[in-house]
């Protein structure tokens, strides 16, 4: 399924969490389908099971999962997301920070605008929302 990263500085709670947005974001798991268990994944990555309980409760609270008592985690319809408005004023401030670092680099406004096109259309494949 993925990987962690031991040397990150992200937790192994904010990876897995991460990891999971990015396949479903992708679109590599679809609505509705049902994610490993707890238990399975826990093995797989060789993390303590209260870790991935974790994550799989902040995937739910963010919206991105569903759970059903004694049938297991779900992936939410792109319509059950919540989005977090404080996130995302975050996410755009350090996209600001990071653009203004390649205008200091000399880079212009059509290269600066190409890297951030380019990086849209790399990881908006899945993913067909404006």
């Amino acid at each position: 399924m993925f990987q962690l990263d031991l040397k990150s500085r992200k937790s192994i709670h904010e990876q897995v969490v991460d990891n999971i947005k990015e396949l479903i974001i992708s679109g590599v798991l679809s609505p509705d389908e049902k994610l490993p268990s707890i238990r399975d994944i826990s093995k797989t990555l060789t993390v303590n099971p209260n870790t991935i309980q974790k994550s799989y409760k902040e995937l739910e609270r963010q919206g991105f999962i569903y759970t059903l008592s004694g049938l297991g985690s779900f992936v939410s319809s792109s319509l059950d997301l919540k989005i977090d408005e404080n996130r995302v004023s975050k996410i755009k401030y350090d996209i600001g920070n990071s653009i203004s670092e390649l205008f200091f680099m000399g880079l212009k406004k059509d290269a600066v605008t190409t890297i951030v096109t380019n990086i849209i259309n790399e990881r908006s494949i899945g993913n067909d929302k404006s």
